[in-house]
């Protein structure tokens, strides 16, 4: 009996450990970071589920779930919707020297409660046939009469041009931006545009000639068309630089596994993971010390503007009553 007992005491301490698991609320497509998520169980083991949903729908169900939340770890799209999160008090600070090491104070919350893990630049886009790159400059220059007609924008009610214009606030001030988003209201070709795509494929058929988008939707819409007409001109290199913006994460504030979630955040902002997660979705990476994908890198080398870009979200209603007072839809 005693011979039974310690053979079953030794089966038992030399079992594998039960699976850990962590549980990644996120609001970037299951396609884009599913692989990401596989190569991390490869390498360490620890199982990574995904719940997908649009940032905000997420944000509510983590909140409403409060204490009792299975969330590890928060992943979303934009500045804008990551400071919304630190201000829901969704998410904890993180003290990683390895994540300050590799992400750029400018791409990172002041608080540390998130960091930037890509980066995604918004900027001007023109049809090749129709303008030359000596015609353009900055965003503020698209609101010149010259373009009348000529300009396409998406609609004033999606994160990304919030996020645009509550920089330029912050750069600029109020009485300028709004000098700005009229001229480009005063400029339209057409009805703002659902979808970045839709403003893209505008451009490249002549519909219009210049526009503002964010690289990687021109990355996806090249792949498949690479003949059409488009140009890429990153914006105000003479000045502050091409306004930038970033998908991040961070760990949520209930979870019971703060260090594995640490950990995993980590191991995304290294180099191993950096091009797994940016690559696939046409982004940059957010550590400085990781090289584009090759594809993304023939865009060209352009200066950031390297203001917090937590300021598109504490900036956000301020941009938004700004773009409705200027008629832009």
């Amino acid at each position: 009996m005693k011979k039974v007992l310690a053979v079953s005491v030794a089966l038992l301490a030399a079992a594998p450990a039960f699976a850990e698991e962590l549980v990644v609320y996120s609001s970037r497509a299951d396609n884009l970071l599913r692989p990401v998520a596989e190569a991390y169980q490869k390498k360490t083991g620890v199982t990574v589920k995904l719940v997908n949903d649009k940032a905000g729908p997420l944000m509510e169900k983590l909140k409403a779930e409060g204490s009792n939340s299975p969330a590890d770890v928060l992943i979303t799209v934009d500045g804008g919707n990551l400071w919304q999160a630190t201000q829901m008090g969704l998410l904890r600070p993180i003290n990683s020297a390895t994540l300050k090491g590799n992400i750029p104070a400018h791409l990172r919350d002041p608080k540390n409660q998130w960091f930037g893990l890509s980066v995604r630049a918004r900027t001007i886009f023109y049809n090749t046939a129709k303008v030359k790159p000596a015609e353009l400059s900055t965003y503020a220059a698209l609101a010149d009469p010259k373009w009348k007609g000529r300009l396409c924008l998406r609609t004033s009610n999606n994160v990304y041009n919030q996020s645009l214009v509550g920089t330029m606030l912050a750069n600029q001030g109020q009485a300028k931006t709004m000098q700005t988003v009229k001229g480009w209201v005063a400029n339209l070709a057409a009805q703002p545009f659902a979808d970045d795509t839709a403003l893209l494929e505008a451009i490249g058929s002549g519909r219009c000639d210049v526009g503002i988008a964010n690289t990687y939707y021109y990355g996806r819409l090249m792949d498949k068309k690479p003949n059409l007409p488009i140009g890429i001109f990153f914006a105000d290199q003479q000045g502050k630089g091409t306004h930038v913006n970033v998908s991040g994460a961070g760990v949520t504030k209930h979870t019971k596994k703060a260090a594995q979630a640490q950990k995993f955040i980590e191991w995304l902002s290294g180099s191993e993971a950096q091009n797994l997660f940016a690559d696939l979705n046409h982004e940059y990476p957010a550590n400085p010390k990781v090289n584009p994908d090759p594809k993304v890198a023939k865009w060209g080398k352009f200066k950031q503007d390297v203001i917090n870009v937590s300021v598109a979200g504490s900036n956000q209603k301020k941009a938004v009553m700004l773009m409705k007072q200027a008629g832009y839809k």
